[in-house]
């Protein structure tokens, strides 16, 4: 069972960005994305496709003749403020959300509650343990930890991502990230009938 009209249009306007957005959470794991940033652009097509959800994502304007930074981070708070939007006051749903995603050795694990409140972290590999991943196209494992804690802040949700046996490629490394992200929050936003569309919290209300 799954609630209707779970959708959200949201245009986003500053002086380095501008970006329009459309979400349907009860989706076909539909996307066109187009964020300037071609490794961004596969990595949210691979977290809708596995995330079933339709999501369409335009950047009209950005800095990129500075750097990815501001795009990468801005296009993050708007797919945050889509997914807070179309869930409304979030009456029904499961609220948490686990899910695993294996590229060869690699492992990524994400832990999500849509509690209201943002948080953020990632680990990669056991502590202490020394690796070295490339940066690819421009892109790097720092652009990914601020696009995930811009998302998790707009969206309230506390996020919890640990890369098992990361690999020196990150693509594999991203990729299993951005599917197992996809996986927990198609989790975490299912429609529970045992519910009878009251918002899953003792408080009676998530902020």
């Amino acid at each position: 069972m799954k609630s209707k009209q779970r959708q959200a249009k949201l245009e986003r306007k500053s002086k380095e960005t501008q970006i329009k957005a459309e979400l349907n959470i009860d989706g076909q794991g539909k996307a066109r994305i187009k964020t300037n940033i071609g490794f961004l652009d596969h990595m949210l097509e691979l977290f809708t496709f596995h995330g079933c959800f339709d999501l369409k994502i335009e950047v009209k304007k950005a800095d990129m003749q500075v750097d990815a930074h501001h795009t990468n981070e801005d296009i993050g708070i708007v797919l945050g403020k889509l997914f807070k939007e179309a869930l409304g006051n979030k009456a029904g749903i499961r609220r948490f959300g686990s899910a695993f995603a294996p590229m060869e050795k690699t492992i990524g694990r994400t832990i999500l509650d849509l509690s209201g409140r943002g948080y953020f972290t990632l680990q990669m590999g056991e502590p202490g343990q020394l690796f070295s991943v490339k940066d690819q196209e421009g892109y790097s494992i720092k652009y990914l930890e601020h696009f995930l804690e811009s998302f998790a802040h707009s969206l309230g949700a506390t996020v919890h991502v640990r890369i098992e046996n990361p690999d020196a490629d990150l693509h594999t490394n991203m990729e299993t990230v951005f599917k197992s992200l996809g996986l927990a929050l198609d989790q975490a936003t299912q429609v529970d009938p045992r519910r009878k569309g009251t918002v899953p919290s003792t408080k009676g209300i998530i902020d």
